[in-house]
């Protein structure tokens, strides 16, 4: 297989490049490729067939649901920001992609897994929410729908610029180059439903949990449940909404009946509910920790020191997050 790749370079004297994908001219032999660029010349210059790049490991879950797990870590160098689930679903029409990981590169090579298994057009992309992990790679699908909470695109702009140069940092260039953060072209109120063709994949919004702009999807047909990072598993939680609100919806999530769930991180699949109780577990210690801090008239930097620390053993990358969380709920819930 023969794709159409063009060279981004850094700006910064002595800085290295990469090859980027063009998607929609791969093609068995290269002079097919070459005809295909011929045929319809893409808006950047430079472009040339090379053969295919990597693509993600993926394994198919459901017929035809396909995920990604990305490594339980914080993003960096070596894993080039490869930290969070991806998955995509193909319908007898089109493809639907839900996340897209961390970086153009990332995009690129779940991309190049979709097409080793379907030619279906890639209709839609799917963001669970606005972590930058989460979003940064979906401007390689430039043919695809963007949809999101309705709250999605206004999340983004607000980081826009801190989250772009944070993750350039931490992955680093080349790696980096080609990241853009997406256009959202459709911001969801209620429950949509995407026809794939022969399946439909239901978006529910939802409200304040994880973030202010969360969603999930669910495939129907084989009863698969994308969650989004509003369930974490191995991986320590990340407070960035309402400790409350989060509670509230794992309540909701926790009585519907789907066959297998996909969590924004760790898994990559858990049988539900039981898949939640460490979750859950761990929200009830923050809320109770924080509660009794309160009412104990501690401050909020010692309480912080001390909240959910009972917790530590039970999550990767505790020591990153808690005290986060501690924060964001400490200062939810001093004004109950």
């Amino acid at each position: 297989m023969f794709e159409a790749v063009v060279t981004l370079c850094a700006t910064l004297a002595g800085a290295s490049c990469r090859d980027a994908l063009l998607p929609g001219y791969e093609a068995g032999s290269h002079a097919d490729c070459v005809a295909a660029l011929a045929a319809d010349p893409p808006a950047i210059a430079g472009a040339v067939c090379r053969p295919a790049g990597p693509a993600l490991d993926v394994t198919e879950i459901a017929p035809g649901v396909f995920v990604h797990r990305g490594e339980i870590a914080e993003p960096d160098a070596e894993n080039g920001g490869d930290v969070s689930n991806l998955g995509f679903v193909i319908g007898s029409r089109a493809v639907a992609v839900i996340d897209s990981g961390s970086a153009a590169w990332m995009g690129e090579a779940l991309y190049r897994a979709i097409r080793a298994r379907s030619d279906l057009p890639v209709a839609y992309m799917v963001l669970t929410h606005m972590h930058p992990d989460h979003v940064l790679g979906a401007s390689v699908f430039s043919g695809a729908e963007v949809i999101g909470h309705a709250n999605l695109a206004r999340a983004l702009a607000e980081r826009r610029d801190s989250y772009l140069e944070s993750f350039a940092r931490l992955i680093g260039m080349p790696r980096f180059l080609g990241s853009e953060m997406p256009h959202v072209d459709r911001g969801l109120a209620g429950a949509v439903s995407l026809d794939l063709g022969g399946r439909m994949l239901e978006l529910q919004v939802w409200p304040t949990a994880h973030t202010s702009s969360d969603l999930t999807a669910f495939d129907r047909a084989t009863g698969t449940f994308f969650a989004g990072d509003l369930v974490f598993d191995a991986h320590a939680p990340a407070l960035d909404g309402s400790l409350r609100g989060w509670q509230t919806v794992l309540d909701t999530l926790q009585d519907m009946a789907v066959a297998r769930l996909v969590p924004g991180h760790g898994g990559p699949v858990l049988d539900w509910p039981e898949g939640g109780a460490p979750l859950r577990h761990y929200l009830e210690v923050l809320a109770e920790d924080t509660r009794a801090a309160i009412a104990a008239g501690e401050r909020l930097g010692e309480a912080v020191t001390h909240i959910a620390e009972s917790e530590a053993g039970a999550w990767a990358l505790f020591e990153a997050y808690n005290a986060r969380n501690a924060t964001v709920a400490f200062t939810e819930l001093e004004w109950e």
